[in-house]
């Protein structure tokens, strides 16, 4: 039973890591809009200064989920690592 959520759980976050690529492209196409507003706004402070806080949200979207990923593969491959007590008793 142990082996089958452990592949359960490497399938999921195979799954995740697909979404995140997608999420990645998304972050791209989200920061052109953001980037052509500012030429269009001349580049002034206000422009500016949306822009890269709307930058900066679109990357906090897109590397949050990347070190969320990387905890989550340490701990599963931790859990793995060191016998639990259910396998010890069954």
């Amino acid at each position: 039973m142990p082996m089958f959520i452990s592949s359960l759980l490497d399938l999921l976050l195979k799954g995740a890591a697909v979404a995140l690529v997608f999420n990645e492209i998304r972050g791209f196409i989200l920061a052109a809009p953001v980037l052509y507003g500012i030429y269009q706004a001349g580049g002034s402070l206000m422009a500016i200064w949306v822009g890269i806080s709307s930058l900066g949200g679109i990357a906090l979207s897109v590397i949050v989920p990347l070190f969320a990923a990387k905890k989550m593969r340490k701990l599963i491959s931790v859990r793995q690592a060191s016998p639990s007590s259910e396998s010890a008793t069954a």
